[in-house]
């Protein structure tokens, strides 16, 4: 696999070094309120969201550009065009920032964007330095993008307006939104910077033109900068010129802030704010705390790559995706999963998210797909409540206090219970969700979004959910019975067993699991089918959860090592559907080999990683981190962002997209993996009484290691192994022999671990 790049600061950055990558490799930057992302080109977006949802769209795409007021030139410091010759580019992105350096006819660029820690707003920096022996008579000029106004579509309507304040130096509009309050207001989106100010445009057709586009505005070919046009009735944009003069050797770096304000005044002392020196402080302020966020838990391996993503940009990702779901929407089940792993480095951060994430659940035990646009939607999916006990569960390990539990946290109704009390309540309200056999209802999609039509009638059942549940109930009998509420591991004790034994009268194929039933009784994922025999994830969970016997998993997992594993990963089911089933639901729309529809998705990949370490199988667990990782070509090739995971790799029925990867950074693969590699590879386990071992290594690793804190107590762990069967065979704590797999714990200490595996 061609890298186009390297990473550098031992994983802390990705150095792009080409501009034609073979597509846009994306980096994001956020807050709590506000979330935006880059390509290495600058193809990008940025968007503010409150506490339900309500969204500002204030960036759809950005641009640095520059102009020689001489030779009537221009070009950018994202890279465009691409027909200009760039001496030199490369593109950082960083944890949080992306910094595009550049070198064309005698200037050297250095373009720095990034979301500071509060405020609805992102900052731009751009340093410009005069490499050639005469003058230089430049200008930069930021542009933005925006639909504050809406998306524009040809005959269609843009009403709003926008301007240049003079007196506040700032380029900006008007915008109504709902924003904040739920009630319609007026607020300003506004463009501003520390420098000299030569001209604006807040029209798009006056920057970019009728007939231009965002990598080749009319403005710039044909007046050689800004053109002064205010916008009325039209699509907006926000562009500010910003002179640059510059003597041989000179360098001058200017920074500009987009974002919104509740008054015009707001918006002065945001300019007053940017020209006070503090925007370089942001950035490391900014820098520092996502470096902290990600310290609690880095690996060594022999492979030099994933040490270097899985340290940086992995566990990144995953705490993004904690506050912010897939971005696109805020998945309930999406921001509980990713809390569940946040936690396996950073749990008191898991924590605090996943109070957040419980407050938007039914006070009858329910929880919604997602809050958005200032609404709780359900949009009938039947899975998410199953999250809340997986989540607060690992979380309240990790940290080994029940007291958590206690914790008094509001329902999305304004009453009140304890975080024990949600989890009781979600475990009961599905035990009763129940649709034909006393299953529990696949409604309009579990996991699965995409068999989004098997139930909708109310009758069709989820042999995946019902299993997943019986999971959850068994961690809350487990904490209920540490928290002495004696009377409710007897429920619920009797609630799994009957549980139990409908899974395996209605879901066992023979072999494996069936997935699902649907409203007319045909089962989903069985040998009786024509397409869609096997799915993954049912074997994966039935292992999980305990519900699977010793026989049921030997028989299950030979027919997922045999029929769904293949040479670019297991598949998530198989053989695919070549047919529309509107009976299933959209995934039988997707072509074959696509995604759900028989794709390796490595959100399931993940789990794989998981499971292969309970049952303790570690070539197993060898051969998914290869196939998993994007550079490792062992078993198949593959592409993508270096550092970065995907939710999929296309099959072999996609023809020329075999290998491709789906969607990056809004998965939760990464998180997973994240999980499963420290939880079930690295066997990091914890349990009320302190930090257990169990390790599942991959054969080749030789030699290994894990830093980890642990409730106030720092591990650093190193693994030796030789041939054999892969089990620990000896322990020890500062030269000290551990007896058992639980290691001693000192609060404040450091302790050193050597663990030797034959």
């Amino acid at each position: 696999m061609k890298m186009y790049g390297q990473f550098e600061q031992n994983g802390k950055e990705f150095c792009i070094t080409e501009r034609k990558t073979p597509r846009h490799w994306y980096n994001y930057f956020y807050n709590d309120t506000y979330n935006a992302f880059t390509s290495q080109v600058g193809v990008d977006e940025g968007l503010a969201q409150d506490g339900l949802g309500r969204r500002v769209r204030l960036v759809s795409n950005r641009s640095m550009y520059l102009t020689d007021k001489d030779s009537k030139t221009w070009w950018s410091a994202n890279g465009y065009p691409f027909s200009a010759k760039f001496d030199t580019f490369r593109c950082r992105h960083g944890l949080g920032y992306t910094v595009t350096e550049s070198e064309i006819n005698g200037i050297y660029m250095e373009y720095t964007v990034f979301v500071p820690l509060q405020g609805n707003r992102e900052q731009w920096f751009i340093k410009v330095v005069n490499k050639r022996d005469t003058k230089a008579n430049l200008s930069a000029i930021a542009y933005a993008g925006t639909n504050t106004d809406g998306a524009y579509a040809p005959q269609g309507y843009n009403t709003d307006v926008g301007g240049f304040d003079h007196t506040h130096q700032a380029t900006m509009t008007r915008l109504f939104t709902t924003f904040g309050t739920g009630k319609e207001s007026t607020k300003y989106g506004y463009l501003i910077s520390d420098g000299e100010v030569i001209g604006f445009n807040s029209a798009k057709n006056g920057f970019i033109g009728t007939y231009g586009t965002e990598s080749c505005p009319e403005a710039l070919e044909e007046s050689n900068g800004c053109t002064n046009v205010e916008c009325v009735g039209e699509k907006l944009c926000f562009a500010q010129e910003v002179a640059l003069v510059l003597q041989p050797g000179e360098s001058r770096t200017v920074h500009f802030e987009i974002g919104f304000a509740d008054s015009v005044a707001e918006v002065g002392e945001m300019r007053a704010h940017l020209e006070s020196g503090v925007p370089e402080a942001e950035l490391e302020a900014m820098k520092a705390h996502r470096l902290a966020e990600i310290s609690g838990a880095n690996i060594t391996t022999p492979d030099p790559l994933l040490n270097k993503a899985f340290n940086g940009f992995y566990k990144y990702t995953t705490c993004m995706g904690s506050r912010w779901a897939r971005v696109r929407h805020n998945g309930y089940r999406d921001l509980m999963s990713d809390a569940e792993c946040v936690s396996a480095f950073e749990p008191k951060l898991a924590w605090e998210r996943y109070k957040r994430i419980l407050t938007f659940q039914y006070s009858n035990g329910y929880a919604p797909r997602t809050f958005i646009n200032g609404k709780i939607n359900d949009n009938n999916f039947s899975d998410c409540a199953v999250w809340i006990t997986f989540t607060g569960y690992a979380i309240v390990k990790e940290l080994g206090d029940l007291n958590l539990l206690n914790e008094e946290v509001a329902f999305n109704d304004g009453t009140v219970a304890t975080v024990y009390e949600h989890m009781r309540r979600s475990v009961d309200f599905l035990y009763n969700f129940k649709g034909d056999h006393g299953l529990i209802k696949i409604w309009g999609g579990d996991w699965n979004d995409c068999m989004n039509q098997a139930g909708v009638k109310g009758k069709g059942v989820s042999i995946w959910l019902s299993i997943a549940w019986y999971r959850a109930n068994r961690m809350l009998m487990e904490l209920a019975g540490e928290m002495g509420y004696t009377d409710d591991v007897a429920t619920h004790k009797a609630m799994g067993e009957e549980m139990n034994e409908l899974i395996h009268k209605y879901g066992w194929d023979g072999k494996y699991f069936i997935t699902a039933i649907n409203d007319d009784g045909m089962k989903i994922g069985s040998h009786e089918n024509e397409e869609g025999k096997m799915y993954l994830n049912p074997q994966l969970w039935a292992v999980m959860s305990g519900v699977a016997t010793e026989e049921e998993i030997r028989t299950a997992f030979k027919e997922v090592d045999d029929y769904l594993d293949e040479p670019l990963g297991t598949v998530v089911s198989k053989p695919p559907y070549t047919k529309l089933n509107t009976t299933i639901g959209s995934m039988t729309k997707k072509a074959a080999g696509l995604h759900e529809n028989g794709g390796v998705y490595l959100h399931s990949m993940a789990w794989k990683l998981a499971v292969d370490g309970m049952l303790h199988r570690p070539d197993k667990i060898e051969a998914g981190i290869k196939k998993i990782l994007p550079w490792d070509h062992t078993y198949a090739d593959t592409c993508g962002e270096p550092y970065m995971l995907y939710n999929s790799y296309f099959g072999a029925q996609t023809g020329y997209r075999y290998g491709t990867p789906g969607q990056s950074w809004r998965s939760a693969s990464t998180a997973w993996f994240v999980k499963s590699m420290l939880l079930y590879v690295f066997g990091l386990q914890p349990e009320l009484d302190g930090l257990h071992i169990r390790p599942c290594l991959p054969p080749c690793w030789e030699e290994c290691a894990v830093e980890k804190e642990f409730r106030g107590c720092k591990y650093v762990i190193r693994y030796h192994q030789t041939p054999g069967a892969g089990y620990v065979t000896s322990m020890t704590a500062d030269g000290e022999a551990v007896e058992g797999e639980v290691l001693p714990y000192r609060e404040g200490a450091t302790i050193t671990v050597d663990v030797n595996v034959g």
